[in-house]
């Protein structure tokens, strides 16, 4: 028997559908393309916009093209908001929610077995459980997600995140530190904490661990060279954290920090717990104390009320702030949300004419950020070849800056080598290597 896997949105579903994809293997099943013919096809969908919602029937449509016997699950996020929606499209078997993954090949084989649809979505705004889920044999061998957290209780105005993650939840410390010391014996020199609130870590335990202390911990453990931590809410920078992490060396000089809006009363009206005065200071603090730091965020254009003031002063305040990445997304209203009962008054020209002017604002940021690097000697983990014709392969520095290097006789996939960067594209840089 074969299964495919179509994993859309973020980090923490990579993982997700990584372990599931052991749990398949370790029943028998062939792992195959998703493009493949496969007997089972498993889509770890995304309901963060409108756009994952379309993508997620997209793939099922793909699938059931492929082929019209097959089994097709689809688990997640738009399974868990939406499941009746989720089980009314053609083709689909299996319907699962966010926090029952790893059960999936007992449902697709019962499914298979009676020949029935199956929707299994349980009620995540009252199961604050964490679901173990591990990984033993990843694919990617040079760095490795390790989710450690579940759900969020923010609800900012306009995320359906917590409908469809439920509240906080965290993995037990002491099984992540032994999950991480098994990806070292496994050669993995980086590891990437995920979560849906990463800051909310430990917030439910009864031990008071925090997310500081395990990264102390896995700064401590041998054969681990890099830790990342991911997407992470500003007001986790205090002055104590900042303290603490500053003297981690093994902790990459890259945080994503979630802006949303350079103006405060935009910030208001989406039910951010910041302003920007404190945005700034944070990222200031950063810069201060850790060397090379890179602040990456996301931002949204259009959103209800924002008018050409509020968005002008986002777009200075970005022009300001240089940050080395934005991620720059339209706002459309979700279901279910609180914006979504705000009147949606930018239209899709305005929010299209926002949008562009903060990508081309980007452009500028980001090749400042990697011209000052010129000339620097960079460690890049490189992770694979790259699509320049040539003998190129392409990794990432400490701060998370694409470095795409010539290298014709050595070996070097899964290594951290010394790397010169000698000349700055809009999205990455080249790098020469030192190593002989």
């Amino acid at each position: 028997m074969k299964v495919a896997f179509a994993t859309l949105g973020c980090r923490v579903n990579q993982y997700e559908s990584e372990a599931m994809t052991e749990k398949f293997i370790r029943d028998g099943y062939e792992v195959v393309k998703f493009d493949d013919y496969s007997d089972v096809y498993v889509i770890n969908t995304c309901t963060v916009t409108n756009m994952g919602d379309k993508k997620s029937r997209q793939m099922i449509s793909r699938a059931r093209r492929t082929n019209g016997n097959a089994i097709i699950a689809v688990v997640g996020c738009y399974s868990q908001v939406a499941p009746e929606e989720v089980a009314s499209i053609e083709g689909v078997d299996v319907v699962l929610g966010s926090r029952n993954k790893g059960d999936i090949v007992y449902w697709v084989n019962r499914a298979m077995d009676e020949k029935n649809k199956i929707v299994e979505v349980k009620d995540v705004l009252r199961n604050n459980k964490y679901e173990e889920l591990t990984i033993e044999t990843y694919q990617d061998r040079t760095r490795a997600f390790l989710k450690i957290q579940d759900g969020c209780n923010r609800f900012c105005s306009y995320c359906l995140i917590p409908y469809a993650r439920g509240g906080v939840c965290s993995k037990d410390p002491e099984k992540i530190i032994t999950e991480v010391k098994e990806l070292a014996s496994n050669g993995f020199k980086e590891i990437i904490l995920s979560g849906i609130h990463i800051a909310s870590y430990g917030m439910d335990l009864d031990s008071n661990v925090t997310l500081v202390d395990i990264l102390e911990q896995i700064n401590e453990v041998p054969g681990i060279e890099r830790i990342r931590i991911g997407s992470i809410d500003p007001t986790f920078f205090t002055e104590g954290v900042m303290d603490r992490i500053s003297k981690l060396d093994k902790l990459c000089p890259h945080f994503h920090l979630s802006l949303q809006s350079g103006c405060d009363e935009t910030l208001k009206r989406m039910n951010r717990r910041y302003n920007s005065h404190q945005y700034r200071n944070i990222v200031q603090e950063l810069r201060k104390r850790i060397k090379d730091v890179s602040i990456t965020t996301d931002i949204i254009v259009g959103f209800p009320g924002e008018t050409e003031k509020e968005f002008n002063t986002t777009y200075e305040f970005l022009k300001d702030l240089k940050l080395t990445k934005t991620h720059v997304f339209k706002y459309s209203p979700r279901k279910g949300t609180a914006a979504a009962k705000l009147k949606d008054d930018v239209t899709p020209q305005e929010k299209e004419r926002r949008s562009s002017l903060l990508i081309e604002l980007n452009r500028i940021n980001e090749k400042h950020f990697i011209e000052n690097l010129i000339q620097r000697e960079m460690d890049v983990l490189y992770e694979q070849k790259s699509s320049i014709e040539g003998e190129y392969y392409e990794g990432y520095t400490p701060n998370y800056i694409k470095v795409v290097t010539p290298f014709e006789y050595m070996d070097v996939i899964g290594k951290i080598i010394p790397t010169k960067i000698i000349g700055a594209k809009e999205e990455f840089a080249y790098g020469a290597s030192l190593e002989v």
